[in-house]
């Protein structure tokens, strides 16, 4: 298990003026100026902000040693008060021990913007390692939280800061937040021009700064420190440098389901123009035009990348879709039990909860009558609750994400063709139906068939679900999703849907009696009622690889040389893709097209690097590179 696995909360106490103090460090959080005062002199002053910031599309800044966050919250409102503010606010704060949210309430109870203190407070994470992307001001806002030791999560980060603040305890008492070696990560993560700020004047906060390609200087005397630090970005020729990101032109993303829409979505957040194709007259007219589908998150044995990655996908939906079921699609965000195996007690599914330190706000174990209680209907055998999990109509979410998007329906595309620098799309004809800089394929399986350099090994699966209108008066109504083995949600005009059968390289689009049977079959076990023929059905395919994994990120190039690295992949210019979302769409999708957006505009990516790696649509280029080498095709 990884060193930031297990997160220590952090330890607080609060003198008699209300001030926080952290005994582990024998340090304060803020000077006795108060942590807003000294946010505004050391930290935006000492970046130039926020002067720095106006006129431009997006500004990313980053924060070593987020603690109660009130450096974040005095950024936010100079943001907001600024009429000549940037576009959009990357804010990344890195925090290896996060405050409990009690103790975080105490801590901005006197902040001077309660209302923004508030809503960070509403939005505050679990007690979990990893990274919480979190939306404020309507998404103009972005606050990524990255918990874990500081050195493992700079290793993870992938951005490019245009700011710094260096906010951890005194270097000696916590030598680790100061330590050459990351700030030098820091370095690595540096946009041209990139300033940093902090109220240590110390020699080895100095050095260490200069050692990673900062020209440092003298600031003024804030509250009881006689100088403070200020560093602008300016290294030898010699020393590495990140390279520029260039904003896309327009973004074509090919294909109308979730994938496709989720990645509209996220790359017109981020300021990208985009236009959406698809070989349907409408969007959503395949797996995503179903009526309802859950999401939720996993426990598994082995809490390795697979799980993890799967983890921070379903906390990232556990916070995004309620908010679009707040605006009108139909859907339920109350939670969701996922029964467990046979002969599984609760008291084994707890065992894993606590091997794996997973908080209460993210799984529960229920024994069968708990379970039986949330779900208002009896269950046989102990389950899984997923507090943030649920279900969401899909057509309905696919729809409002497209709002304001073009959309060009009945385009077929046959093969496309990098020429002159663009993307060129060609129908069965091979007459040109489209031409664009930045091209997504989000067509689920054919994105294989656009693509076969890549290697994809590509699967569809068949899935029909069965659908009662209006149930009978015997028919169970449960409270909350109920899945395993099938699922069952009820739908709010008193219908019932339950699926779905899964059906590898089965191409029959007609609805089938025998596949009712068994999804009816798979019913009573799950609640015990003897269904009737169902009255509606729907026959649909998932696309997936075997690792049952997205593929997410720029597409290796056609002639590239066989690499047994993903960062030294050679990727064609302006191709991406997403797809291969398989069963869990809903609960991929806004994780996935997050990074997509973020590796498009070159934005902070919404996970860590080693969870984006096993997205990577590369990955089985460099398994196949591997193998010919007799190397650790995981390694």
């Amino acid at each position: 298990m990884a060193a930031y696995d297990r997160l220590k909360p952090a330890h607080i106490v609060f003198d008699a003026d209300g001030r926080p103090r952290a005994p582990d460090f024998d340090d304060v959080y803020h000077a006795r100026i108060g942590a807003t005062a000294q946010a505004q002199a050391v930290f935006l002053a000492g970046n130039g902000l926020p002067e720095r910031w106006r006129g431009r599309a997006h500004f990313t800044m980053a924060e070593n040693g987020f603690g109660l966050g009130q450096n974040f919250l005095a950024t936010w409102a100079a943001w907001r008060a600024d009429p000549q503010r940037c576009g959009q606010l990357h804010y990344v704060g890195v925090e290896g021990h996060p405050a409990h949210v009690d103790d975080l309430a105490q801590a901005l109870a006197p902040s001077p913007t309660p209302d923004l203190a508030q809503a960070l407070i509403q939005v505050w994470p679990p007690m979990l390692a990893g990274w919480h992307g979190l939306d404020l001001d309507g998404g103009r806002v972005r606050l990524l939280l990255a918990f874990g030791e500081a050195a493992q999560v700079w290793r993870e980060l992938r951005l490019r800061a245009d700011a710094f603040f260096l906010d951890g305890f005194a270097p000696d008492r916590n030598p680790a937040m100061w330590a050459p070696p990351l700030l030098q990560a820091m370095g690595r993560r540096a946009a041209a021009g990139a300033t940093a700020a902090t109220w240590s004047a110390a020699r080895a906060v100095r050095d260490g700064l200069r050692s990673a390609g900062f020209a440092v200087q003298t600031g003024p005397a804030v509250g009881p420190k006689r100088e403070t630090l200020r560093a602008v970005f300016d290294p030898p020729a010699s020393m590495h440098r990140a390279p520029p990101t260039a904003p896309p032109g327009e973004v074509l993303v090919l294909g109308a389901g979730l994938a496709g829409a989720w990645a509209a979505h996220e790359l017109a957040a981020i300021g990208c123009s985009v236009r959406v194709l698809d070989r349907h007259a409408r969007p959503a007219q395949e797996a995503s035009g179903n009526a309802a589908g859950l999401f939720h998150g996993v426990v598994m044995a082995d809490d390795g990348a697979h799980a993890r990655t799967l983890r921070a996908a379903a906390l990232h939906a556990a916070r995004v879709l309620p908010g679009w079921m707040a605006a009108g699609v139909p859907g339920q965000a109350g939670g969701l039990l996922r029964l467990a195996g046979a002969g599984d007690t609760a008291g084994d599914l707890q065992v894993l909860i606590d091997r794996h330190a997973l908080p209460a706000t993210y799984v529960q174990a229920q024994d069968a009558a708990q379970a039986s209680s949330r779900a208002g209907l009896t269950l046989d055998r102990a389950a899984w609750w997923y507090p943030g999990g649920g279900w969401i109509a899909p057509s309905a979410l696919t729809a409002r994400l497209l709002e304001g998007v073009p959309f060009e329906g009945g385009v077929d595309v046959a093969r496309i063709a990098h020429i002159d620098g663009r993307w060129t799309l060609f129908d069965a004809d091979d007459h040109i139906v489209a031409s664009t800089t930045t091209l997504v394929l989000a067509n689920a399986a054919e994105a294989a068939r656009l693509a076969p350099w890549a290697g994809w090994p590509m699967g569809r699966s068949r899935g029909q679900v069965s659908l009662w209108r209006t149930a009978s008066p015997d028919a169970p109504r449960p409270h909350v999703p109920v899945a395993g083995g099938g699922y069952l949600i009820a739908m709010p005009d008193g219908g019932l849907l339950t699926g779905a059968t899964s059906q590898p390289g089965d191409d029959d689009p007609i609805e089938r009696t025998d596949d009712h049977d068994f999804n009816r079959t798979r019913l009573h076990k799950l609640s015990g009622w003897q269904a009737p023929t169902p009255d509606a059905g729907r026959v649909g395919w998932r696309a997936q690889v075997p690792d049952r994994l997205p593929l997410v990120g720029a597409v290796p190039a056609q002639a590239a040389t066989r690499a047994t690295r993903l960062d030294r992949v050679e990727r064609a210019p302006g191709l991406f893709v997403l797809s291969a979302l398989g069963s869990r769409g809903l609960t991929w999708g806004p994780m996935a097209a997050r990074l997509l957006a973020s590796q498009v505009g070159g934005r902070p990516w919404p996970l860590e690097a080693s969870l984006a790696n096993v997205l990577d649509p590369a990955r089985w280029q460099v398994r196949m590179a591997r193998r010919a080498l007799g190397q650790n095709v995981e390694g």
